[in-house]
């Protein structure tokens, strides 16, 4: 049981009627998780208004509501009066609920080092990389993100990429029972919005970069208000760290409430130089000169492109403070670092698959014309012998973006082959021949394979010594939805299935080590 205070201490509220110090079983959000002698709180959705269920949850035994609609709160008084149930007024309904889902786990993060990170692209792989690492130095570490949750257990798939208070401070809660020290996650502009993280403070939050994103209809009104999500990160935690280079920078740290603040990048406080383009085996990589206060020593990262850099040290950055604050640091602090990080698998985010030494084939989840720009005018930076570009575009969806990407692969690509990807409610052959409007516009080859398992197919049959083969698209995903139906594929089973059908016997054994238990 809890006092009513006590689910809500710090958050600001008002008693209409009973008081805050009465007990409750629970704090729930949900009508339908409503039980007796709970605390519920009424939350305003995009489809319902939880305000006017009041009624209803006193019905079911609630024994105290709170809810930020005043004018409908003071409606039910006189009800809550005859049934004994205590309600009350705060500012903000979503943020009540997040300080109640904080006292309810009994305050998990204070048991962690948490560790925010926010920004446009990059925040996958960054969370992905510090949880390696910190691995790597022996803090066991768990992880929110946007593909899953780990409780330093087990993994659960990801429903939002910063979930709701209530299953994130669950999600906390098993992290220390299983003898996890830190948690990692992704925090993205919505999660911010929706107050999922109010209620505690991050010990350390990264800011990777900013550009126009997530804007439109139930998510961002405009870019500013984009932005002022993203700079809420720096209100709430210990420690920042940011990229310096980024054009936003200055406006993401204006007013920031952190005891200390550090940049990352080309000349700040943690800084790199000295870059060098690393080719090995079909693996691409960078090295460089990183350098921290008294720390200088050349690393190598084997992800691909100067924008693996940055997300190397957004990395470091969090990965260092961590130790720092756990007394886990030592003179082979950096070494283990970039060894926890060159171990790191980020799924479907520049994944090399292990398919041949003579070429290099990774999958990536470039899904819009901006990330697969930045992805191919990266890996042309190798020189390779040629940039083969296989994707589709999803049914149902803004139709400029399929003619943006193909515009993009034609221009940037030497063979585009273009193929399904989520169709959806839409005919497969009427979304190509839109991206094919977007390539025509260009000099750029291209074939059309509508069957993504052929396509893929004809990718490895006519791979050359040099090339590189980019699977865009699918990413982390392992569906492909026609007609409301997910259908399973995992573009590395069938990759595997290829290799098996064509008795490339190495290549086969190679993909299936690095996938064990992958083709059931």
């Amino acid at each position: 049981m809890f006092e009513i205070r006590e689910l809500l201490n710090g958050c600001n509220y008002e008693v209409i009627c009973g008081n805050d110090s009465a007990p409750v079983s629970d704090a729930v959000c949900d009508t339908r998780k409503t039980e007796e002698g709970c605390l519920f709180i009424c939350i305003k959705g995009s489809g319902f208004d939880a305000h006017d269920a009041v009624e209803e949850v006193m019905e079911k035994g609630a024994a105290a509501v709170i809810g930020d609609n005043e004018e409908k709160l003071r409606s039910y008084e006189d009800k809550a009066k005859e049934k004994g149930v205590s309600l009350l007024l705060c500012k903000d309904s979503r943020e009540a609920a997040a300080y109640a889902a904080c006292a309810r786990c009994a305050h998990p993060a204070e048991k962690l080092f948490t560790i925010g990170v926010t920004g446009t692209k990059g925040k996958s792989t960054t969370v992905t990389l510090i949880r390696s690492a910190l691995e790597e130095c022996g803090i066991k570490t768990g992880l929110v993100g946007t593909i899953e949750i780990y409780d330093g257990k087990a993994s659960e798939a990801s429903l939002n990429t910063t979930p709701d208070a209530f299953k994130l401070q669950e999600a906390f809660a098993r992290m220390a029972e299983n003898g996890c020290r830190a948690v990692v996650m992704e925090v993205s502009s919505q999660g911010l919005m929706m107050k999922r993280v109010a209620g505690f403070n991050f010990d350390a939050g990264i800011f990777t970069n900013l550009s126009p994103d997530h804007i439109g209809t139930n998510e961002h009104k405009d870019f500013e208000d984009y932005l002022s999500c993203k700079k809420i990160l720096f209100s709430q935690c210990r420690k920042g760290y940011y990229n310096a280079d980024d054009t936003y920078a200055g406006r993401i740290t204006e007013g920031n409430k952190c005891e200390e603040i550090r940049g990352f990048g080309q000349n700040a406080d943690i800084s790199f130089a000295e870059q060098k383009l690393e080719n090995e085996g079909g693996k691409l990589g960078v090295s460089f000169l990183l350098k921290d206060g008294n720390v200088s020593e050349r690393v190598s990262f084997m992800q691909p492109g100067t924008f693996s850099i940055y997300n190397a040290l957004a990395a470091y950055s969090g990965v260092a403070a961590a130790l720092e604050a756990l007394n886990a640091g030592g003179a082979e602090s950096v070494k283990k670092i970039f060894e926890g990080f060159n171990k790191a698998w980020v799924k479907g985010r520049i994944e090399m698959l292990p398919v041949s030494d003579d070429y290099t084939m990774m999958i990536d989840y470039a899904h819009n014309a901006m990330a697969l720009k930045s992805l191919l005018t990266t890996i042309r930076e190798y020189e390779p012998g040629r940039v083969v570009t296989l994707f589709g575009c999803g049914g149902n969806r803004a139709k400029s973006r399929r003619y943006e990407m193909g515009e993009e692969s034609g221009k940037l690509s030497d063979l585009t082959v273009i193929t399904s990807d989520n169709p959806r409610n839409e005919e497969p052959m009427d979304i190509i021949n839109d991206i094919v409007s977007g390539i025509e516009k260009t000099e750029g080859k291209y074939v059309t394979i509508p069957d993504r398992k052929e396509a893929i197919r004809y990718c490895y049959e006519n791979a050359g010594k040099g090339d590189v083969i980019i699977l865009a698209g699918k990413g982390h995903e392992d569906y492909q939805e026609i007609k409301g139906v997910k259908h399973h594929m995992d573009e590395r089973e069938l990759v595997m299935d290829i290799l098996e059908e064509a008795g490339d016997t190495k290549a086969l054994r190679r993909m299936e080590e690095s996938y064990p238990g992958a083709r059931k």
